[in-house]
């Protein structure tokens, strides 16, 4: 197949005898590739056309020289493979062979290259600056078609065009194009307005379900956004005793939500607000049931405790330690036991019991086991053991006792 049409053609520069033309390759060049392009030109009234250039060239611009100052020139230009040429690609206008001393050129304000927003109602009012000298002619256009003058108003000066429209509707909104033009060349803008007005009400709101002090509420989009991206919903309650409406959920972005906290024994209704960029809608969807906040009964059911066996054997956790001490100065032995039931605690010297006895003083608390031993001698001195006995089973533990005598 033979490659597709060059594309945006486009007068660059106009001199007394010459035009400079630019353009962009085809989107499609086939599989040999392209060999080059050819510039055709024709003077206006005629049907002649004939090659400014003799050979291919491949750059997408070209200069077409030698021309008469006041000529009128139709330029097209073709892309050529080894397949064929192209369609053509044509400029609307023809160009006029004079000196164009500034060419033209668009200078679209910052905060219109973005989305122009107004409310329906409001007045549009925009100015937007060029340059290019001889004067321009500028050419307003919406969808390829003029601009409705019955309702749109445009105004031009040497520098620059207002479009202006009274009370803006939703109809208004689109893609506008402005073109500015000056033998040829041209230099061409887009301005992208939306005319903006509140939503509708959401659809079908529905009470999913009651539970405890919770409600949950679902519902559908509005079927008109008033042509603006829904942000979200308000969610509002009622009770039936005050009658007064409260804001649950300030901006909800989901089509359900969960209502909580509510008080035992009212009765509630709910209503959706659905919010754009405009604001919110005028009217709300409205619940066709109610929620009623019932009381329930609670049963009181003690926590279950594992039962665990306490039961355990006498085990000393500290044991006795040796210990020498002098001739008439009281002394104490120490260890640690545990055990359940509480261990029967028996104090032995040299493997007899030490019954009741005045010298000794044994005592059990929380655990921990002691024996004083009153003013001892070195007859005192020896093995004590303590022994722990309980139904488990029994445990003891043993330390050396030196008694010096006086130096």
């Amino acid at each position: 197949e033979p490659p597709s049409s060059p594309l945006s053609l486009a007068v660059e520069e106009v001199s007394e005898n010459s035009f400079t033309l630019t353009w962009k390759a085809p989107e499609k060049t086939g599989q040999s590739g392209l060999d080059g392009y050819v510039v055709e030109i024709c003077k206006d009234g005629s049907t002649d056309w004939t090659a400014a250039n003799k050979e291919l060239f491949l750059s997408t611009r070209y200069t077409v020289q030698d021309l008469s100052s006041g000529d009128k020139i139709h330029v097209r230009v073709k892309a050529v493979s080894a397949s064929g040429a192209s369609v053509p690609a044509a400029l609307e206008q023809p160009v006029l062979i004079r000196e164009i001393l500034q060419l033209p050129r668009i200078r679209m304000p910052r905060h219109l290259r973005q989305t122009y927003v107004r409310r329906v109602g409001d007045a549009v009012n925009v100015m937007i600056p060029f340059q290019g000298k001889p004067q321009p002619e500028v050419v307003w256009t919406k969808g390829d078609k003029p601009l409705d003058t019955s309702r749109i108003n445009i105004r031009n000066t040497e520098k620059d065009t207002i479009l202006y429209i009274r009370e803006a509707q939703r109809g208004d909104s689109g893609k506008y194009e402005l073109a500015v033009r000056i033998n040829g060349a041209e230099d061409k803008a887009t301005l992208d307005i939306r005319v903006i007005e509140p939503p509708g009400p959401p659809q079908n709101l529905k009470l999913v379900d009651v539970w405890g002090f919770n409600v949950a509420l679902e519902w559908a989009p509005p079927v008109d956004n008033g042509n603006s991206e829904i942000k979200g919903y308000m969610v509002q309650k009622s009770d039936k005793k005050s009658g007064k409406w409260f804001t649950a959920l300030e901006r909800c972005t989901r089509t359900s939500c969960t209502i909580s906290d509510l008080i035992i024994g009212n009765t509630y209704s709910f209503r959706v607000f659905a919010e754009n960029a405009c604001g919110l809608s005028e009217k709300a969807a409205i619940s066709s049931g109610v929620a009623h906040i019932e009381k329930t009964k609670t049963v009181y059911q003690p926590e279950k405790i594992p039962q665990r066996d306490m039961m355990e054997p006498p085990k000393f956790t500290q044991p006795l330690t040796d210990r020498t001490t002098t001739r008439g100065y009281s002394t104490h032995l120490f260890c640690c036991v545990r055990g359940f039931p509480q261990p029967k605690i028996i104090w032995m010297k040299n493997q007899m019991e030490i019954r009741e006895d005045p010298k000794y003083i044994a005592m059990i608390k929380q655990g921990v086991c002691s024996l004083e031993i009153r003013k001892p001698n070195p007859f005192d001195g020896g093995i004590y053991t303590c022994k722990a006995v309980n139904p488990l089973g029994e445990a003891s533990v043993d330390c050396k006792l030196d008694v010096k005598g006086k130096i």
